[in-house]
């Protein structure tokens, strides 16, 4: 019987049995992690047996998984643009500003 280690749900992938997304995992080992790095420094709640579960159905899905990333991150900097909003920002930084006189 064969284990499944991701799951799809909500729209997304996910590390079966975890609230962790396959995109986290595939992002730190892009990024140059190894699969003991991305579980003792990243997600602990995940086994070495899970990580290389979700690296080896990424490599096994590549296509499909890069092109669920990109999408996504097309949502996210669609959705940064919109919300990217100057006034608040300064308002923000004002009132930060405002909180770290008076703590002086």
């Amino acid at each position: 019987m064969e284990k499944q280690y991701i799951e799809k749900r909500d729209e997304g992938y996910w590390i079966a049995g975890t609230r962790v997304s396959l995109d986290s995992v595939v992002i730190a080992f892009l990024d140059g992690l190894s699969p003991e790095t991305i579980v003792a420094e990243c997600f602990p709640v995940l086994t070495l047996e899970q990580a290389y579960g979700a690296i080896t159905y990424y490599l096994s899905h590549r296509s499909e998984i890069d092109a669920y990333l990109k999408q996504a991150e097309t949502e996210f900097e669609a959705l940064r643009a919109t919300t990217n909003d100057p006034e608040f920002s300064k308002k923000m930084a004002e009132a930060r500003r405002q909180s770290q006189i008076t703590l002086s």
